[in-house]
């Protein structure tokens, strides 16, 4: 019986005053603490996170700055201190005679011009073809033209050794060999598909219902790409003629094969600079060092559009 009526006692009181003084219970401040203790866990590892990646950064632009840093300070080293063993990084006595040696030397001024010349005629190519082929596969999206696209990358894909000889072949048959147009031609089978690859990702990016709004204001197709499209993927063509300018500028083995004398580029020109007891390393370094200007001024005129181009995709609807 009494245990009948401490259970039946029992029922009216609440869980608390049953469970009695020694039931655990949880109080705000403790909340609090857990959740201070949670939020500092996830700064510290933020900041750590953070400290890694400005290392691996750091760490990257080290040895992708450092041969282009030991190419500069070479090209102010002495002609003993070049072929010094073992070499130094920087120069024991600084001297610009390497600079005057490369830049006195004949056909280097006219090296120059032949590669300005053939860049920009081969980037002009890539952009005028890549264009037009990118917007078609993009906005089409037929069967055909994604076997296009595929087919280009796989001439991409193809060594430049293999397509070098019979071009330099068809050139000389059609009266073009030695001549900046034939290698700007050569120069443009490289930069053409991955122009085609780059300028349909950036048109990709770019929402139809603009172009949907230019045809509705009485805009043709062509008025659309020329008044809408184009202006909104510049940085994209940007980005497109820098990759194809750098193609041009850098290419060697066409060079080799299709010029001789009148259209020779610079990069042909470094590679002939041998003296008696071999290479001449120091004004091969300062030719080379002066060679890289232009690109990096014109990466420094262009960083907003490639930076323009880069972000294009944030603003696809």
């Amino acid at each position: 019986m009494r245990v009948a009526e401490r259970i039946k006692n029992d029922a009216g009181k609440s869980p608390a005053a049953v469970a009695g003084p020694s039931a655990p219970t949880t109080g705000s401040g403790s909340g609090r603490k857990r959740r201070g203790v949670n939020r500092e866990g996830l700064e510290a590892g933020r900041r750590s996170t953070r400290t890694l990646l400005w290392v691996l950064l750091a760490a990257a632009m080290v040895l992708y700055g450092f041969p282009f840093l030991y190419l500069l300070f070479t090209s102010f080293k002495t002609p003993i201190d070049t072929i010094a063993v073992p070499p130094t990084i920087l120069p024991k006595e600084w001297t610009l005679e390497n600079y005057a040696n490369a830049l006195g030397r004949s056909g280097v001024l006219a090296s120059f011009i032949n590669s300005i010349q053939t860049a920009i005629i081969s980037t002009l190519l890539s952009l005028v073809l890549a264009v037009p082929a990118a917007y078609g596969i993009t906005r089409y999206q037929t069967l055909s033209g994604r076997i296009f696209i595929m087919a280009a990358l796989v001439t991409r894909m193809v060594p430049p050794v293999a397509i070098g000889i019979p071009l330099a072949s068809m050139m000389a048959s059609m009266g073009l060999a030695d001549t900046p147009i034939a290698l700007s031609i050569a120069h443009t089978t490289i930069s053409l598909p991955l122009s085609i690859w780059l300028m349909s990702s950036f048109f990709e990016a770019v929402p139809k219902d603009l172009e949907e709004a230019a045809t509705v204001d009485g805009c043709s197709r062509l008025g659309a790409l020329w008044r809408v499209v184009i202006p909104v993927v510049s940085g994209g063509i940007a980005v497109t003629a820098i990759f194809a300018f750098l193609a041009s500028w850098n290419e060697f083995l066409f060079a080799l094969l299709m010029t001789a004398i009148r259209s020779q580029t610079t990069p042909v020109v470094i590679a002939n600079f041998q003296t008696q007891f071999g290479l001449d390393w120091g004004s091969m370094t300062a030719l080379a060092a002066v060679y890289s200007i232009p690109v990096i001024l014109l990466t420094l005129l262009l960083q907003r559009k490639i930076v323009a181009g880069m972000t294009l995709g944030a603003v696809k609807g």
